[in-house]
């Protein structure tokens, strides 16, 4: 029971750390990434889909991406749905692709982002404490239970908590790379 409930409450702070990584990877730094444009959504045939499965998106320099779009009419609703997004990004209609430069940022933008950042980071450790929270939740129902030793109930819970400390550690890492990639000119 115990080393079960020790994996499962493992594997879930994993998959935290790996929603804040995609999170994160979303929020832009001066440099240009294919990624970004995942979740800008075009209308396709009376169907919302994300551009990525209109166009190929490439990457043509370190501050530009380029997309090509499979068929010539959705260029004008590719560029708009770009446009229209939060992402700040204004492309450019050059025939047969569309280049998208990424503007740099600003002072202010920055510490924006950062704020931005480090608010994912706090939602994430919420997480994590909660997932801690309910693995020693059913430790002390096992004890009640009587399926599991006192003892028992208080080793598994030390383990719990060096997981999510590992974990907290983890995510403070990943802020401070973020971070420092967010204030690089």
């Amino acid at each position: 029971m115990i080393p079960e409930l020790k994996k499962n409450t493992e594997q879930k702070m994993q998959k935290s750390v790996e929603a804040l990584k995609t999170d994160l990877a979303k929020v832009r730094t001066g440099r240009a990434h294919t990624g970004l444009l995942d979740h800008v959504m075009v209308e396709y045939y009376g169907s919302m889909v994300p551009v990525n499965q209109v166009a190929n998106i490439t990457l043509i320099d370190a501050r530009t991406i380029g997309v090509q779009c499979w068929e010539k009419p959705m260029m004008a609703k590719v560029e708009k749905a770009i446009r229209d997004s939060d992402l700040g990004l204004n492309p450019a209609n050059m025939g047969e692709l569309l280049r998208v430069p990424m503007p740099a940022l600003t002072e202010e933008r920055r510490r924006d982002l950062t704020k931005v950042v480090r608010h994912e980071g706090e939602t994430a450790k919420v997480a994590i404490r909660n997932l801690r929270r309910d693995a020693n939740q059913q430790l002390k129902d096992a004890v009640r239970d009587k399926t599991i030793s006192e003892d028992d109930e208080r080793r598994a819970e030390d383990e719990i908590q060096k997981l999510t400390d590992k974990y907290v550690a983890e995510i403070d890492k990943l802020l401070a790379q973020k971070e420092q990639e967010l204030m690089q000119i």
